[in-house]
């Protein structure tokens, strides 16, 4: 009797078993010759042994006739077999990506291609989770979690080297990869690296790993909810200190976060949904003391809190420096000196300005302060924090102060060129009689004259283009 309910059972599976192996194989016959290097990463990992394609790309597409109905995976798809990790990035920032860059105000005013065509800042932002309505139109990229986890091998070994993290978190704006593999971290990783067991979970990795690397610190034990403390923007809402809360507010100003006269503006309501920041001390505290939790793995408490404090401070520093160099602009504008941009009406904070537009500026003072925000003052903080003394040294502070002088000068050649110009309106550019009878007497005067008159209107022109 026993044996005939096993006969049985395995009968009533046979049915289903065969026809996921027949269309694995139809996949695998096909595609053996259209995509073969496709099927050979798929084979040679894990999900290659006992993942059907079908489960992912659905049975809609059979042939070459149906090509077109093939569906393109979505981290829902992965979420089906591992609900915890899509859980868990859902929760991160890594799944706001795609809707952080369509919140910046030029998005929208970039070449399609750089953005959903993934050629610039979408091919990192693809990380971020899209609705079902981006589908059809983005096609490829859909999936975030392949940008770590790349197809078709899907390998996690791959997804736990710090490698899979630089693709994007290096560069002008995001250099972490700079800071983390010339810090003393890095340089044990790239010395030892090859040595450590990439197969394990990260929860067992000690037992091989001889210095952290991007995933121990910010996907402890394989966490996906990855989020710091300061974050990108390096501000935070609620500030005790208030002669920092002062300069906080100017930063805000500048990203149009904050009016002229610090009100919040409709992109403030966009902090809290797309964590942007952490708005009060509290929400900023929770990762700041996993990650102290982290560091004491291999470090006391104490020089752990020390070090991210001294991180703290150094971003501290930057936005007193930067602040000071976002009220000069501010002024310029509010002084008339710079004239009206032709896009004020997308400005929520004008006079002051909106370095969120990046580098869409009017005017080269603008550009100097963009990147004083974007580049130098991200890596005066970031360099901190990933124990990098030359890139915080040499690539944030010292660009920082030389950017500030360099605004600091423009400001006063600006300001000396409108008091020119405004002199010589004033006092001559009207024809008075005076001017006549001094041309009449001094024929030299004359050439003078008209020489500072030209002079004024370029600084005129200058000033208006």
């Amino acid at each position: 009797m026993k044996r005939f309910f096993i006969l049985l059972v395995l009968l009533l599976l046979t049915p289903s078993i065969l026809m996921g192996s027949v269309a694995a194989s139809t996949c695998i016959d096909c595609h053996s010759t259209v995509t073969s290097e496709i099927v050979e990463d798929f084979k040679s990992g894990a999900m290659g042994n006992d993942v059907d394609c079908s489960t992912c790309h659905g049975t809609a597409h059979s042939s070459i006739a149906t090509v077109d109905k093939a569906k393109m995976p979505t981290h829902d798809t992965c979420g089906a077999c591992h609900a915890t990790q899509d859980a868990q990035y859902m929760d991160g920032k890594h799944s706001l990506a795609w809707t952080a860059m369509f919140a910046m105000p030029t998005t929208a005013d970039q070449p399609k291609e750089l953005m959903e065509g993934q050629k610039g800042c979408g091919g990192c932002h693809k990380i971020g989770a899209k609705d079902e309505t981006g589908w059809d139109e983005y096609h490829y990229g859909v999936n975030g979690c392949d940008s770590c986890h790349t197809r078709h091998s899907f390998s996690v070994a791959e997804a736990r080297r710090p490698e899979a993290c630089m693709t994007c978190h290096q560069g002008f704006d995001h250099a972490q990869w700079e800071m983390y593999s010339t810090s003393k971290h890095g340089s044990i990783y790239l010395t030892e690296g090859d040595d450590w067991n990439w197969g394990a979970p990260i929860s067992d990795a000690k037992a091989s790993y001889t210095a952290p690397t991007c995933q121990m610190c910010h996907m402890n034990n394989g966490d996906h909810n990855v989020i710091t403390s300061w974050g990108f923007l390096g501000v935070r809402v609620e500030e005790p200190d208030k002669e920092w809360a002062d300069d906080r507010e100017t930063v805000l100003k500048s990203y149009g976060v904050l009016d002229a006269d610090g009100n919040p503006t409709e992109r403030f309501d966009l902090i809290g949904p797309a964590k942007l920041a952490r708005t009060t001390i509290a929400e900023w505290n929770a990762p700041r003391e996993e990650m102290i939790a982290v560091c004491g793995d291999c470090h006391s408490e104490k020089f752990a809190r020390i070090s991210l404090e001294e991180g703290d401070q150094m971003l501290r520093e930057a936005d007193r420096i930067y602040a000071e160099s976002v009220e000069i602009v501010a002024a310029l504008h509010r002084d008339g000196i710079l004239p009206e941009p032709d896009y004020i009406d997308e400005l929520p904070s004008y006079p002051y300005p909106d370095v969120l537009r990046f580098y869409d500026q009017s005017h080269t003072i603008e550009e100097d302060l963009w990147v004083m925000w974007m580049k130098y003052r991200m890596r005066c903080f970031q360099s901190a924090f990933h124990a990098n003394a030359d890139q915080e040294q040499w690539y944030g502070w010292g660009p920082l102060k030389e950017t500030a002088v360099a605004i600091k000068s423009e400001d006063r050649s600006l300001r000396a060129e409108a008091e020119l110009a405004e002199a010589v309106v004033a006092e001559g550019m009207t024809g008075t009689a005076e001017t006549k009878a001094n041309t009449a007497e001094s024929p030299g005067f004359g050439v003078v004259f008209s020489f500072t008159s030209i002079l004024a209107l370029f600084v005129l022109l200058r000033r208006r283009g």
